[in-house]
């Protein structure tokens, strides 16, 4: 089933939360729906589920317009945040309810609750009223909801969003795996990076009343739209210095610490205009004295991150630098040190508008396809 949105406009009195919003699903794709808070997402999904109309703009699922069709009739299974569960049905009856409008047989019903609540590690409270669930079992217990009938249409609205840290992480790797058995078409909303990454064939980035980057996971980390997306992915956050590209013995650099990093040669436009240049924290790394290139830091504070060490450095002009490595590998705990950077993981953006600068090579190929 795809679902298709066409210039869609909500406003809510003065207050316009979406305009002019376009994209595509496809069968069995997995969009994440990743932004702030306030940024739309959870109005996008009651948009297409039909608990709400659009003031503009056209919702088709596999080819149908929605306008006009009923919630109860679009064929899709929602969870959303506020849990929705009936009060005087156990967790089991709740979960089962899609099934039971069906009239499944008890045997059938029987195993597919029991199959889907022990994946969302809540076998052991079926027998609860709603009441007597923590918010993060309620969460559980509407995504269980969702599942349970095996929509060919999905909308999950942060359905982690309370459960602990270890089980979200399973939940990671447990979810994919399911809705691809299904071959579910799914708008997954999340504030969560990590978890946007590790679920999302793509990715749709909203803000500012609308989507400002579609893409895969790497597309949207590698190759940010604008600075704000840069800082949205990542962590520890992504480094942004202000720079103004020039050309030295026949290469583009940007000057750190008064000595050249190299560019792409494609960033030559860009010389003697004032950027932003992005680097991530993983892709430098401390080097020896001497190293050709290297950048003069003084180190002030290293903190250890489970599976990573995180460095706080400062240039010589007292700009913050921050490195992540591997934990476990070596690397200096205070004074002088010095960092490389590799041309190829730089990101140039403009520094009026934010936007990503794309390299000339890039823009060429774009226009040759097109």
């Amino acid at each position: 089933m795809t679902i298709t949105l066409k210039n869609i406009r909500k406003a809510f009195k003065t207050n316009t939360v979406l305009e002019d919003v376009s994209l595509s699903v496809a069968t069995g794709e997995t969009l994440v729906l990743f932004g702030p808070s306030g940024a739309g997402k959870t109005v996008l999904l009651r948009l297409i589920a039909g608990v709400i109309e659009p003031d503009a703009g056209e919702i088709h699922v596999n080819g149908q317009n929605m306008a006009g069709v009923e919630p109860e009739d679009r064929g899709i299974g929602m969870a959303f945040q506020n849990f929705a569960l009936f009060p005087h049905m156990d967790a089991f009856a709740n979960i089962a309810a899609p099934l039971t409008a069906r009239h499944q047989s008890k045997a059938v019903m029987k195993d597919t609750v029991e199959k889907v609540a022990r994946l969302l590690k809540i076998d052991h409270v079926l027998h609860h009223k709603p009441k007597e669930l923590s918010n993060g079992q309620k969460q559980r217990t509407a995504l269980a909801r969702a599942l349970s009938a095996a929509p060919s249409i999905l909308l999950l609205d942060d359905p982690l969003r309370n459960v602990d840290a270890k089980l979200r992480f399973e939940m990671r790797l447990e979810l994919p795996r399911l809705l691809k058995d299904q071959n579910a078409t799914v708008i997954y909303v999340t504030q969560d990076y990590k978890e946007a990454m590790a679920l999302g064939h793509r990715i749709a980035v909203m803000n500012g009343h609308g989507i400002q980057q579609i893409g895969t996971p790497q597309d949207i980390y590698l190759s940010p739209a604008n600075t704000d997306i840069a800082r949205l992915f990542g962590d520890p956050v992504i480094n942004l210095l202000d720079v103004v590209p020039e050309r030295r013995d026949g290469r583009v650099v940007a000057l750190i610490s008064d000595t050249a990093i190299p560019l792409l040669d494609d960033y030559a436009p860009q010389i003697g205009q004032t950027c932003i240049l992005g680097l991530r924290p993983e892709a430098l790394r401390f080097v020896p004295e001497g190293t050709p290139g290297a950048i003069p830091v003084e180190v002030e504070a290293e903190t250890p991150l489970n599976e990573k060490t995180v460095t706080l450095a400062l240039t010589l002009r007292g700009r913050e630098i921050m490195v992540s490595r591997p934990a476990g590998t070596p690397g200096p705990v205070s004074g002088r040190a010095y960092i490389a950077v590799d041309a190829a993981s730089a990101i140039l953006f403009d520094r009026a508008s934010g936007r990503r600068i794309a390299p000339v090579h890039k823009i060429i190929r774009k226009e040759e396809v097109a």
